[in-house]
């Protein structure tokens, strides 16, 4: 396994935000669900909009195929490029170790 960590420092506009849901929507998760690819997406994000998208894939080439999809996907009409600036840095890792523990109760 693999994961990429894609960063959007902060702080961000509600605007900007709204704009990067809006685009993750309706745009990338269609763009990258047409890949037949298994991921697993994780946003986190701050009060000041800051955010880190946690992508997990089976391996690299999976991620550098969605990466590939999201850049060639065309904005839809209503998308303002000034309000989706892109990431401020993107890493990849394979994944060493892998848990689950507890049940949450």
């Amino acid at each position: 396994m693999y994961a990429q960590l894609t960063y959007f420092d902060g702080p961000r506009t509600p605007e900007q935000v709204a704009a990067a849901d809006f685009a993750g929507r309706n745009r990338i998760e269609p763009a990258v669900s047409q890949l037949g690819h298994r991921y697993q997406i994780y946003v986190l994000r701050r009060d000041d909009g800051s955010e880190v998208v946690v992508s997990i894939a089976g391996t690299e080439q999976d991620l550098l195929d969605a990466q590939k999809a999201i850049i060639g996907s065309e904005l839809l009409p209503g998308e303002d490029p000034a309000l989706l600036p892109g990431p401020d840095r993107v890493e990849l890792y394979p994944v060493v170790h892998d848990a689950s523990l507890g049940t949450g109760s």
